[in-house]
């Protein structure tokens, strides 16, 4: 089984969707961040793009990836670039393109990148590079362009700028489920999760990235989201109710743009390394 390559390129319907305000508040209560510009309803957390923009991205998902593949998906890389901040209340206009594939021993990256903007000045807002990880379909060639680069290598890691430790409580996937609209059954039913393979509920990956966007935005942004302009990581491991995530970051030095770039790795307490290739831009 290998995915049609003929349906890279296709740029799929736009839909508009509305920045929520109590949405919004209730996702940065989810994932515990307590930050003042999010319950004062100023901005929406930065991990929060996903959800007005899900419907875009499952339109290319569901043209490209087939049927009896759908529940081999993990959620592989997230990179979000930040055009204006996330307004609570604007209303965005998103498509989604079939982008990428490449295919490897163990199975197939795929990505799409999701492109949002303001539906009434049509100024861009957000860009997202989305790549699934398709287990086990290993058949069929690579083609696309390359996504945009944010490993951290060796070199990278030199001594740590700032940890910052979030705990992921008892019930965070059910409080990020309903915030998030995120159903997958792998985060709330233990049964499911077992007849699986996992050993239980595991934390959504989307949440982590969350919970390393705020180890960032109050270690590096001097707690203002307006200034973080990109956010990418790898999702390596899972994260476990109960755990505690820490994310270790690390400077990179000042882009050309004038903006200043950080890496960073987020572990949790049982002590495995949960996100990798982490790279943050941050705005003067």
């Amino acid at each position: 089984m290998a995915l049609p390559l003929d349906k890279l390129g296709t740029t799929y319907e736009a839909g508009t969707a509305t920045i929520e305000p109590e949405r919004a508040i209730a996702y940065a209560a989810a994932t515990n961040d307590d930050n003042p510009a999010y319950a004062a309803g100023k901005f929406a957390p930065p991990v929060f793009g996903v959800v007005p923009t899900w419907a875009a991205l499952g339109l290319a998902v569901a043209d490209v990836v087939p049927p009896d593949a759908l529940m081999m998906i993990v959620h592989g890389e997230q990179d979000m670039h930040f055009h204006q901040p996330l307004v609570p209340g604007r209303r965005i206009l998103t498509r989604s393109q079939a982008y990428s594939v490449r295919v490897g021993t163990s199975g197939t990256r795929y990505t799409v990148k999701v492109s949002s903007e303001d539906a009434k000045s049509t100024e861009a807002v957000l860009e997202q590079y989305v790549t699934m990880f398709i287990r086990g379909m290993a058949d069929g060639e690579g083609a696309g362009p390359d996504k945009p680069d944010h490993t951290l290598t060796p070199d990278h890691k030199g001594s740590p700028l700032a940890q910052f430790t979030v705990h992921v409580d008892e019930d965070q996937t059910f409080r990020y489920r309903d915030a998030s609209g995120d159903q997958m059954p792998i985060h709330v039913d233990e049964a499911f999760a077992k007849s699986v393979g996992l050993p239980g509920i595991i934390a959504h990956g989307l949440c982590s990235m969350a919970m390393t966007s705020q180890a960032v935005i109050k270690t590096v942004a001097d707690g203002d989201p307006a200034r973080l302009k990109r956010l990418a990581v790898r999702f390596s491991r899972n994260v476990f109710p109960g755990d505690d995530l820490t994310t270790t970051i690390y400077d990179l030095g000042l882009l050309p743009d004038g903006r200043h770039s950080y890496g960073f790795e987020a572990t949790t307490s049982r002590g495995d390394t949960a996100i990798t290739n982490g790279r943050a831009e941050i705005e003067p």
